[in-house]
């Protein structure tokens, strides 16, 4: 006779410590309340505000007047336009001298905007109230 033989098979890993610990860190970001937010975070994402923005305002004045420099020598070097090329490429010059400058002004700006919301986080947690 055919003997019918039904196993059941059930296999269980559990996760790695690296695992448990991503698996907890996306669990808090649902679980939160949209209004909690851990006050270190906040400062870390103050702060990188402060300097992302004006580092990328002065990388775009800065690669824009490397860009202008380079078609204006372009222009001199390969088609033999120096008039023109001289021109475009002191145009480009321009942005490129720029840049630090914009960067200290936004940066000078941005510390005014959000500098005493930082500061104030910082003594927070600093003095242990949380």
């Amino acid at each position: 006779m055919n003997e019918r033989n039904d196993k059941f098979s059930y296999t269980y890993a559990a996760p790695t410590e690296g695992e448990r610990r991503e698996i907890e860190e996306i669990r808090k970001q649902y679980c939160a309340d949209e209004g909690e937010e851990d006050k270190l975070s906040r400062l870390r994402r103050l702060n990188a505000r402060v300097k992302n923005t004006a580092m990328c305002a002065a990388l775009s004045c800065g690669v824009s007047g490397v860009l202008i420099f380079g078609l204006g020598m372009s222009l001199t070097l390969a088609f033999g336009q120096f008039a023109a090329g001289i021109v475009v490429a002191v145009v480009g010059v321009i942005p490129m001298v720029l840049a630090n400058p914009l960067y200290n002004f936004v940066l000078k700006k941005c510390k005014a905007k959000y500098g005493e919301e930082i500061l104030r986080l910082s003594d927070e947690l600093l003095n242990g109230r949380k």
